[in-house]
């Protein structure tokens, strides 16, 4: 099987946020990059807003991404990931729906649909 570019760029991503390397994260994305609520408002654009909101959850000890799914069309890859973060109430999980468009080797657009946290016992 054949990793397109678009997969690849992403799985650097995931492989530097697992890492929590925020200075390969950023890598990943065009300086202008921007970041969305799935079908809903934008979080975050450029590098400056995107390292002061990854820096937060970096600080997590338990954040990991579990990537339980992959979909690759063209430039566009989709992940289906299982998280695990420390939330005010403890550890848990949540699942989220990761959205990349990569163009000219760069994450350009990235939207996400996350679920409800769960605390592990």
């Amino acid at each position: 099987m054949t990793i397109s570019s678009a997969e690849a760029v992403v799985q650097q991503q995931l492989d530097a946020y697992n890492a929590k390397n925020v200075t390969e994260w950023l890598a990943t994305y065009a300086p202008t990059a921007e970041q969305f609520t799935l079908h809903g408002e934008r979080f975050a654009f450029g590098h400056e807003e995107m390292r002061a909101r990854i820096l937060v959850r970096f600080s997590e000890p338990d954040l990991y991404a579990e990537l339980l799914h992959r979909i690759v069309m063209g430039n566009i890859v989709i992940d289906y990931e299982r998280i695990t973060r420390n939330f005010p109430d403890g550890r848990g999980t949540l699942e989220m729906m990761c959205i990349y468009e990569v163009t000219n080797g760069l994450i350009q657009k990235a939207s996400f649909a996350i679920g409800a946290q769960k605390l592990l016992s």
